[in-house]
């Protein structure tokens, strides 16, 4: 059994309810609730992998609207003891997504607890070698591989990141969850 897990109801509105081999979790937004709505999960049950998917802002330019594999998270809103962004202080800066399909398609996504929606706040993130930007991947990562469950991520990008990207993201969401789901429909054959 694998655990299909999305931060929030409108990115699985293409998904039927009951998906064959699947449970659902649906986690709320950001780094906190994902964290302790995926750890309450995995410590219930056993699952041979968790399949996230959402959506995501797109921060670099050269990325096309499309659904990409996440194979490694990286925080942008942290800081360590001596001012380095991106660092935290007790926890890995880079976490790596155990279930990434090892593809031209795979990259890397920066997770903060702030939807990104303007250019000075890219241009921040940008520099750490992220390409795409969301609130909850690195928790979702950092907690299977505190279980040992391989997680595969999917991300398909909603929006710029900037000049109001909230309202695109409200006009994209329900496209984005149809592209996820023909993946997933194509990589699972469900």
């Amino acid at each position: 059994m694998r655990l299909l897990v999305a931060a929030l109801d409108a990115e699985l509105v293409a998904f039927p309810a009951d998906l064959p081999g699947f449970d659902r979790l649906v986690t709320g937004p950001g780094k906190l609730q994902a964290t302790f709505a995926l750890t309450r999960a995995l410590d219930a049950k056993s699952y041979e992998e968790v399949l996230v998917v959402g959506t995501a802002g797109a921060i670099d330019p050269a990325l096309e609207p499309a659904v990409y594999d996440i194979d490694a998270a990286i925080q942008h809103d942290v800081t360590d003891i001596d001012g380095v962004v991106g660092q935290h202080v007790s926890l890995p800066a880079r976490v790596t997504v155990a279930g990434a399909s090892p593809s031209a398609s795979a990259v890397t996504i920066a997770t903060g607890d702030h939807f990104v929606d303007g250019a000075e706040a890219v241009q921040a993130i940008l520099p750490l070698g992220a390409r795409l930007v969301d609130m909850e991947t690195y928790a979702y990562a950092w907690v299977a591989a505190q279980f040992g469950v391989p997680i595969r991520v999917l991300k398909a990008v909603s929006d710029r990141a900037q000049d109001d990207a909230i309202t695109d993201w409200r006009a994209a969401v329900a496209a984005c969850s149809a592209q996820l789901r023909d993946t997933v429909r194509a990589d699972y054959g469900v």
